[in-house]
């Protein structure tokens, strides 16, 4: 059984073991128990290309991933460990830690090193979350029910009917309060019923001797992750935003370092919209209103100049260059239009057949292609425009009376409106 050193010293940076065992990674001897109960065999563990290698230590001070926490890395000797697992990781079940590293280590003494700002980082995130939802308890009675420590960001599902930003704010307050307080963060033993009488938060099921995480005078609960000694080394806490997920809410939060780095990147953010809209950070959110509702204006004026342009342009196109139809049938209206805007093409198409017994073959020098008639007219549309485009490689479909299409190559347009012209009856 590894002896875990970070239980008693989450700040040890450096430690001396004895490599046990190291064998090239490969299916373990419960591999097939494995897949039994549903779990990914190691052969099939995303993330292994290469060549790794499984180290187990008489000690370690690396954390295995556990608990949403990520795995430690660093070196053992000469190899860099890439990821750290616990007893899920052991062949026989006992509750080792396996060491996944770059190259092969020799039995015997080893010197490890661990990444330092990357354990910090998890320690202000995780005793963060600690407080945290600790806080979202004492002040709503709100139980959190999942953690993830993410690279970037780090979240908490909170089982709540609605959580608003007057809870997220409030419980932001509340954990600042504490961080800035600089509480003792205390690691404490015992068994379940133990650490139950000593107000542990959560109640836990296994047996023999836990470990609990103290936070002076707030807060206790069961807890084998990375935390700091004291809650003022978290720095200080921002919630990012909350979101519905199923039945809960979950909370997206930043610790410590990655606090200051979303704080620097939100004001960098807000600076350079308020240099762009030429006015001060503070005034920057109404600017940006402003400019919303002016540009939601002009997208409205400029909807409504294109439907006027494409009413008088179906005028013109219907009065001057309609062809006759099959048989002195429905007249038909082809053109090519230069715009590329698919969305123009239907309108204009859409404008021409509401002028009556009239069909429409319109493209654009993108490669997009409409055929439309008149209500009531007999033509099929969505065969017409299949059979046409097929033959240069394009598709499409509709209804009997609107059809849209495209072919890959544009310069074949007028190839496709010329075939289905000429089986309209309006070839030149």
């Amino acid at each position: 059984m590894t002896e875990r050193l970070y239980y008693n010293d989450s700040f040890l940076k450096e430690f001396d073991a004895t490599v046990v065992s190291c064998a090239e990674e490969g299916e373990p001897s419960n591999a097939g128990k494995r897949v039994a109960e549903g779990r990914p065999s190691f052969a099939e563990k995303p993330g292994t290309e290469g060549r790794r290698w499984r180290v187990a230590l008489d000690r370690t001070a690396f954390y295995p991933t556990s608990g949403g926490q990520p795995h430690d890395t660093g070196t053992l000797g000469d190899a860099r460990v890439v990821e750290v697992l616990g007893d899920e990781a052991s062949d026989d079940g006992k509750d080792d830690v396996i060491h996944f590293t770059d190259r092969v280590l020799a039995p015997g003494p080893v010197h490890g090193k661990i990444d330092w700002e990357r354990r910090f980082d998890h320690m202000q995130q995780h005793t963060g979350q600690h407080l945290l939802s600790a806080a979202f308890i004492e002040l709503f009675q709100m139980p959190t029910v999942s953690f993830h420590l993410g690279r970037e960001i780090s979240t908490i599902d909170i089982a709540a009917a609605t959580v608003g930003s007057k809870h997220m704010e409030d419980a932001e307050r509340r954990t600042n309060e504490i961080i800035f307080d600089d509480r003792a963060v205390n690691v404490l033993y015992g068994t379940a019923g133990e650490l139950a009488a000593a107000g542990v938060r959560k109640q836990v099921e296994r047996e023999g001797v836990l470990r609990a995480i103290e936070i002076e005078g707030f807060d206790r609960q069961p807890c084998g992750g990375t935390h700091v000694a004291r809650t003022g080394q978290i720095g200080m806490i921002l919630l990012r935003r909350v979101e519905k997920v199923k039945q809960n809410w979950r909370v997206e939060f930043v610790c410590g370092w990655r606090a200051l780095r979303a704080a620097r990147a939100d004001a960098a953010s807000l600076g350079e919209a308020a240099r762009l809209l030429g006015c001060a950070t503070g005034e920057a959110p109404g600017m940006v209103a402003r400019a919303l509702e002016e540009r939601q204006a002009g997208y409205r004026a400029r909807q409504r100049l294109t439907e006027e342009l494409a009413e008088v342009q179906a005028l013109m196109l219907v009065a001057t260059e309609r062809r006759a139809g099959k048989a002195g049938g429905p007249g038909v209206v082809i053109r090519v239009l230069d715009e590329p805007d698919a969305s123009y093409a239907r309108m204009l198409a859409t404008k021409v057949v509401e002028q009556g017994s009239t069909r429409a073959l319109i493209a654009t020098r993108g490669g997009h292609l409409i055929f439309a008639q008149s209500a009531g007219l007999d033509a099929d549309m969505n065969a017409l425009l299949k059979e046409c485009v097929s033959p240069a490689g394009g598709k499409g479909g509709g209804s009997r009376d609107f059809a849209q299409g495209s072919v890959s190559d544009a310069r074949r347009v007028e190839e496709v409106l010329a075939s289905a012209a000429e089986k309209l009856g309006a070839g030149k």
